[in-house]
Parts: structure tokens; sequence; C-alpha cells
């Protein structure tokens, strides 16, 4: 009897099982996989649900995240900013403290000015005391204390501060005397002019 050899056809045409070829697995039967087949096969949800899943819940951690920080970042700058205020504030009501204190000096010399020039007119001594005058006066302009002008002005009681009324020509609610000059220190009152302001005149009596 003659075995046909490999890749030959029998006596009947037909070719012979490759042996390199495994048999198709019967039916009913459960091909077995591989390490890397069974390892990435499903083991319960789909993997693209786990996944977009996972996205989702990062996603969500990382908007929360930014919030926060945000937040944060808005509360340091707030921080900062009421701490800058306060310290500007503590400056100015220092700074206001010593020129309250001037003020009543420079006052003085006017008055001493006014008097003594009115009596003994112009001397050494005079023309001495209005040059320490002219000295407050150019220290006061470097730390930007400005005299406040009333004279003539409408009354302003944001600026001035009424002692009296009197009787004028002038329209009423207008200042006629300043009794104690006013000064500001930058745009923050230091102290308001006292000043009398005038006021309607009264109708005369019917006889």
């Amino acid at each position: 009897m003659v075995v046909p050899m490999s890749g030959e056809p029998n006596q009947n045409g037909e070719l012979p099982p490759d042996a390199s070829t495994p048999p198709p697995a019967a039916e009913g039967e459960l091909a077995e996989l591989s390490p890397v087949e069974a390892e990435a096969a499903p083991s319960g949800a789909p993997p693209v649900i786990d996944l977009e899943t996972k996205v989702a819940a990062l996603e969500k951690e990382k908007k929360d995240n930014w919030d926060r920080y945000l937040r944060a970042a808005a509360d340091l700058e707030n921080l900062r900013k009421r701490q800058k205020r306060e310290l500007d504030d503590v400056k100015l009501e220092s700074k206001g403290r010593v020129l309250k204190e001037m003020l009543p000096v420079v006052d003085n010399l006017e008055r001493a000015i006014e008097h003594a020039t009115a009596t003994a007119g112009t001397n050494p001594i005079v023309e001495g005391v209005q040059l320490v005058l002219r000295q407050f006066l150019t220290a006061f302009e470097r730390l930007e204390v400005t005299p406040i002008d009333a004279g003539g002005q409408p009354f302003d009681p944001n600026l001035h501060e009424a002692i009296s009324q009197a009787e004028s020509e002038s329209p009423p609610g207008t200042v006629v005397q300043v009794l104690q000059r006013g000064y500001k220190s930058g745009d923050r009152l230091l102290r308001p002019a006292l000043v009398v302001v005038a006021k309607a005149k009264s109708a005369p009596a019917a006889e």
C-alpha cells in the first residue's frame, strides 16, 4: 500500500489533513485563550464605561481644585488690601495727631504778627517771627497740609464750623469772618475753619 506524502492527494483525490494545522474545536467546546487574551477579556462592565467614569471623576476633581485655588487667591488678595488699608490709616492717623499739635503754634504766630504789626509796625522782631511762620507753612506744604480758603465762600459744613451769625450785606449763608483758619491734610479734613456766617438783615420795626 502506497502512503501518500503530505500535501499529495490520495487515491480518492482528497488532500490529507495538514499536521501543522490544529484541528478545529469541537462544537460545544471552548477554545483555550492565551494569557494575554484572558487578561484583555472583559470581567464585568465594559472597560470603555469604566474609563469614561474615571475621566468624569477626574475632571470634577480638577474643577473643584481650581475653584478652591481661585477662592484662596481671592481671600489672600483681599487680606493684603485690607492690611495695606489699615496700615495707611494708621500712618495718616499718626501724622494727623502730630500736625494737630503744631496748628496752635501756627495760630499763635499769626496772632502775634497781626498784633505786633497793628501796634508797632514792622521791626526786626516781627520780621523774625514772620520768617518762622513761613518756615512752618513751607513744612506744611511738603507734608501736603493746605489751609482752607473760607472767607467769602458759601458755608460748607464739611469744611467750616459756624460759631455765630451776623447780619451782613453778603448773601445769607456766606462766610463773613474767619475766627480760626482750617486745614486739610491731603483729602482729609485736619481741622475745620471756625467762621461767622452771614444772615439776612431783620426788617425795620414799624412805627
